[in-house]
């Protein structure tokens, strides 16, 4: 099959496009043929080697853990999926080597929920994770109808998924971001707020009975400067910084979760929730795909499409 990969820690450029052998399909695997991935901070620093202390690494590696696709062959024990389904997964594995940049890609039935009908195979595949971090940090904060939520990075892939999955929940969303993209935030239900110095006075503002919850996709300064503002401290999770657990609150690194991926597919048919979509890069230029997430000024998910019909 043809895949991205690299056969050593680097930049972007240690990025290859060629073949690879073909995944084998254990017994609670399905094959699937993959039809697009799509790019998370995560995938350029495990390639940069920054997480080599934390997950085992086997070269060659195929970066990616989100994928959308069409399952080819499920492994002996699994009668959830069929050939045909149409899935999207959040295929983390407790080691690195085998990732959706790839023609197909062995998933995990704990990986896997249906895809939903109403989107592309490049919207579908910007869901897994950033959808899954953006319900399991709410959750973790128990947003509910009725709460103030402060979103930090509303216009990152997250944080998009994250005010529209709390506007459904019935919350009041603030969200930080730069000026330039206030009225996007908008669109999506926010109440915008401009990012660094100065935000204790904004937040003072805006909610001057105070937060409900707190949820993080950006680290720095902000999120400690909002615990002032937060009327119960153990409401706070972020998905950045693991000292949030010493201000009681709950750091998060997002777990493959089925029900909560079906969760987010039903909001997404239902019209409560839409994938943002910056951009698309085939699969031969995932190095450029790497490029622009590191750039660091994409409004929603970047893609990575494989084969015309993605």
């Amino acid at each position: 099959m043809k895949a991205a990969f690299y056969e050593q820690y680097g930049e972007p450029d240690v990025l290859q496009y060629g073949e690879q052998p073909d995944p084998k399909v254990g017994p609670d695997s399905v094959l699937v043929d993959v039809r697009a991935a799509s790019v998370n901070p995560v995938d350029w620093k495990i390639t940069a080697g920054y997480l080599d202390a934390v997950l085992p690494t086997h070269f060659p590696v195929i970066p990616g853990w989100d994928v959308a696709g069409v399952v080819a062959q499920p492994g002996p024990s699994v009668t959830e999926f069929e050939v045909g389904d149409e899935v999207i997964g959040y295929v983390r594995m407790d080691t690195v080597g085998l990732g959706t940049f790839a023609e197909r890609v062995a998933a995990p039935v704990r990986a896997l929920a249906r895809k939903p009908r109403n989107v592309s195979w490049a919207e579908a595949a910007t869901m897994p994770l950033a959808g899954l971090t953006a319900y399991q940090s709410l959750r973790a904060v128990d947003a509910t109808e009725g709460d103030t939520v402060l979103v930090h990075n509303g216009a990152g892939g997250v944080g998009t998924y994250a005010i529209q999955i709390a506007k459904v929940w019935g919350a009041r969303v603030l969200a930080t971001a730069s000026e330039k993209n206030h009225d996007f935030l908008r669109s999506l239900g926010a109440e915008p707020l401009t990012y660094g110095e100065g935000l204790g006075e904004r937040l003072a503002h805006a909610a001057p009975e105070g937060l409900d919850a707190v949820v993080d996709f950006v680290g720095g300064q902000d999120w400690i400067d909002s615990l002032a503002h937060l009327q119960s401290p153990e409401r706070i999770a972020s998905v950045t910084d693991t000292a949030v657990k010493d201000k009681g609150g709950r750091y998060i690194f997002v777990r493959p979760n089925p029900s909560d991926l079906l969760a987010l597919t039903e909001l997404v048919e239902a019209g409560h929730v839409r994938p943002i979509l910056a951009e698309s890069f085939p699969l031969e230029r995932a190095a450029d795909a790497f490029r622009s997430s590191i750039d660091g000024h994409v409004r929603g998910k970047i893609a990575v499409t494989v084969g015309e019909q993605a």
